[in-house]
């Protein structure tokens, strides 16, 4: 079978080119250690040009941004505005912008569903259930191609629990083959954790909260990091080769270093030293 990564898959990719700037304005914002100002869902952020771009791309870090870069819509952005609302122009007709800012709510998740399921698909232990994540995979597709009035019908949030636990029994595949522990740490609060000495693969970190958590020289091979958060995580010689389902934001959000490994087709964030 072909990789089906999404490396290879630039419809999963954000384009930020063919988009009207959703991400800056849809979404809602705190003032954190993510974000230096506080922005409502609609409003959009006072960084935004009037050509869709953001006046500090280079510096977003540095002028304390950091939740943007480490933000994927997945290409649901230019999806929204190329195909599901061609033409419309959220600046300029509130009726329009509400539409838009509600198709983008929920394609988003559904285009992070099919980056998913694609990584799932190019798991060879998970060939056992490759029929069913092919068809999840069309019937996903499926429902981000349909009209702003079909979206809006449907409950994404109970089609998202749907498929992942499709996408938990592909993990549970893949990390079966880890000659790890295999620990169950779903979920798990290891927020600054040092975690040096603990075997972590084929572990299930899904959904753990591993902020600032101290994962030097570490390997994660074949341990599932579906939404862990990886914010500020120091993954400094880590090796992350064979993790499953790291998504260049988790990266983009980590601290690591030329030593850290990193799946095939995820970047190296430029300030990784």
């Amino acid at each position: 079978m072909a990789d089906a990564r999404s490396d290879h898959n630039p419809d999963l990719r954000p384009d930020c080119a063919k988009c009207a700037g959703l991400c800056c304005v849809a979404p809602a914002f705190a003032v954190s250690a993510d974000f230096a100002i506080s922005k409502p869902a609609g409003r959009p952020c006072p960084n935004l040009q009037p050509d869709f771009r953001c006046g500090i791309h280079p510096r977003l870090r540095e002028m304390g941004f950091r939740g943007c870069v480490a933000y994927d819509c997945f290409g649901a952005g230019q999806r929204v505005t190329q195909t599901t609302l061609t033409g419309s122009d959220w600046r300029t007709r509130p009726e329009t912008a509400r539409r838009v800012f509600a198709a983008f709510a929920v394609v988003r998740p559904l285009h992070e569903l099919l980056w998913y399921l694609t990584e799932a698909l190019a798991l060879p232990a998970a060939r056992p259930l490759h029929a069913e994540l092919e068809t999840a995979r069309d019937e996903t597709e499926a429902h981000a191609s349909g009209s702003a009035d079909v979206l809006g019908k449907l409950d994404v949030e109970e089609y998202r629990q749907r498929v992942n636990a499709l996408l938990r029994q592909a993990s549970a595949l893949a990390r079966a083959a880890s000659k790890g522990s295999r620990l169950d740490r779903r979920g798990a609060d290891l927020i600054g954790a040092d975690l040096r000495s603990v075997d972590l693969r084929g572990a299930d970190l899904r959904g753990a909260s591993l902020i600032g958590a101290d994962l030097r020289g570490v390997s994660l091979a074949l341990a599932d990091l579906t939404g862990a958060d990886l914010r500020g995580a120091n993954l400094a010689g880590a090796n992350l080769a064979g993790a499953l389902f790291l998504a260049q934001s988790q990266v983009e959000s980590a601290a690591g270093n030329r030593g850290t490994s990193l799946p095939p087709g995820l970047a190296r964030p430029i300030n990784w030293a």
